[in-house]
């Protein structure tokens, strides 16, 4: 069970009892072709802010950040939609901070690069979701992305 609050993000990570990432069992390493692989699968899978919104504002509570501004924070997928994260599940979605060396941005560049090595065949699908999950800044690493100072 998730916890919903007291949740608290580390160095760029969130907590992983609040937020322990998850998949969508729509995509596997036999549709990548179809599915992820495709341009504009993201955006076509990504939820409407209708959805996205509430969770937000209940996941900025949850981690305390009530006081923080909303725009400072992305309502990130800790797997990536990129390689096939969960698109609304809650374990999926934490509030990451834009800036700084382990923020939103940092994470975007190692999420296109997953996805490339994904599509590529240089990973397969269920290690680069897991490596997402457990350590994006050592996925990073490992494919090469570079982490910018804060």
């Amino acid at each position: 069970m998730l916890r919903t609050t007291g949740c608290v993000a580390h160095n760029g990570y969130p907590d992983s009892g609040c937020t322990p990432g998850a998949i969508d069992p729509r995509v596997t390493q036999a549709n990548i072709a179809s599915t992820i692989c495709v341009e504009g699968y993201s955006e076509r899978v990504r939820p409407p802010e209708s959805v996205t919104e509430p969770i937000k504002y209940r996941q900025m509570a949850a981690y305390g950040l009530t006081g923080d501004r909303l725009r400072d924070y992305e309502l990130d997928h800790l797997v990536a939609l990129e390689i096939g994260g969960s698109p609304a599940s809650v374990a999926n979605l934490w509030p990451e901070r834009h800036a700084g060396a382990d923020g939103s941005y940092a994470k975007d560049r190692v999420e296109n690069a997953a996805h490339r090595a994904v599509c590529d065949g240089s990973i397969l699908l269920s290690a680069a979701q897991r490596s997402m999950a457990r350590d994006w800044k050592a996925l990073g690493a490992r494919l090469g992305v570079g982490r910018e100072p804060g």
